[in-house]
């Protein structure tokens, strides 16, 4: 099994990008710019690896490989993006490794494109490339081909390498467990093996809601691949197991005014085999709050007013000022309730409410982490 902050390092020490991996300051898929060239470099990667996996490790300056991370990025549906726009699409992974420097909201993104041996090409026009479009690395580089396109092995070798160096072993297990045991002690930690092989671990504050144990400030990692298989700071989780999987059911604060309510957001369950492999299985259980018309056109008016404000540096009123902080997850609601164009409001905020307040801004990605969810269910 592959321990994936290893290999990170492994990737990191071929200092240039190359025809078989690529490194990202951040990106962002919820741009149609950044999903286009998203979807380009894992093309061109795919295409240019037809025997071996490539990978995209996103979190790392681009001039001196300092690892400075990025958020939890927890989009299991990233393959329905994938298959939307490519031909021949490739199996597409997004994983979260955690590094002990790093602050605990923050991984270094590790996308795994595993090897097709056939041409992979765009499906259909997004941003500047057009459908048909078919895209190689050339260097460091992502290009466009055109004439004499064919798929030919010259990484697999080095790649092999570079996994088999990046294995993992007891001694590395054992680290990354008293490691997690150490960092997360304030939050409960726990950790248990699954036929006889996987290492789990996790932690979070507890509560107890009518008898029924539920979790906060959640953080769950896979330690043979140092893989974080999940993080909130702010959800409701309940956690449960057997002997052969482990499930993870996620829960949303929703609501109006003072009236909020917990929602059941996504089911994880792990499956661990007898033959050391495992499968993720997320299902989304969601059922949006719906309300009344009426309520929510007043409610989307007065969020307008607030954001206008904002735009141009306005104080706002007290009243506002505490609606200010269900600003986003009110605009989610109406879009959940019908009002489409709230879509638009999520994206203008996010510059205000960023440079307004860190604490808004956490939770507006909050919010849109719900929102990516599902819309990509």
């Amino acid at each position: 099994m592959i321990n994936k902050r290893l290999l990170i390092k492994h990737l990191l020490a071929h200092n240039d990008e190359n025809s078989f991996y690529d490194k990202k300051r951040k990106i962002d898929i919820s741009q149609k710019e950044g999903k286009a060239k998203f979807l380009k470099h894992v093309c061109a990667l795919s295409n240019s690896n037809p025997k071996n996996n490539s990978y995209i490790v996103i979190g790392v300056e681009d001039t001196d490989n300092e690892i400075i991370g990025v958020d939890f990025f927890d989009d299991s549906k990233i393959q329905n993006l994938i298959n939307a726009y490519l031909n021949n699409p490739p199996i597409v992974q997004y994983e979260n490794i955690p590094f002990p420097h790093l602050p605990d909201d923050k991984v270094v993104g590790l996308v795994t494109i595993r090897p097709l041996d056939s041409i992979t090409a765009l499906k259909k026009n997004i941003w500047k490339y057009y459908g048909g479009s078919v895209f190689f690395r050339d260097g460091s580089i992502s290009m466009p081909k055109v004439f004499d396109i064919e798929i030919e092995d010259v990484n697999s070798k080095i790649v092999a390498a570079i996994e088999n160096n990046a294995q993992n072993n007891i001694e590395l297990t054992l680290d990354g467990v008293f490691d997690f045991m150490n960092k997360r002690q304030d939050f409960s930690p726990q950790y248990k093996v699954f036929k006889e092989y996987f290492v789990l671990c996790w932690s979070g504050y507890k509560k107890y809601v009518k008898n029924e144990l539920f979790f906060s400030r959640v953080d769950i990692e896979l330690i043979n691949e140092q893989v974080r298989l999940f993080y909130s700071a702010l959800d409701e989780v309940s956690i449960s197991y057997t002997e052969d999987s482990f499930i993870i059911i996620e829960y949303v604060k929703l609501g109006l005014y003072q009236s909020h309510k917990y929602y059941k957001l996504e089911e994880k369950i792990i499956h661990f085999e007898n033959n050391a492999s495992y499968s993720i299985e997320v299902n989304l259980v969601f059922e949006p709050p719906q309300f009344d018309k009426k309520v929510l056109h007043h409610i989307y008016n007065s969020n307008n007013s607030i954001l206008e404000k904002l735009k141009k540096t306005i104080t706002l009123s007290q009243s506002e000022s505490q609606d200010l902080k269900n600003l986003a997850a009110s605009y989610l609601i109406c879009y959940l309730n019908g009002f489409e164009i709230a879509l638009q409001k999520l994206e203008e905020i996010k510059p205000h409410l960023k440079s307004y307040n860190l604490e808004l801004y956490y939770s507006y990605k909050e919010t849109m982490r719900i929102l990516r969810k599902v819309k990509y269910s």
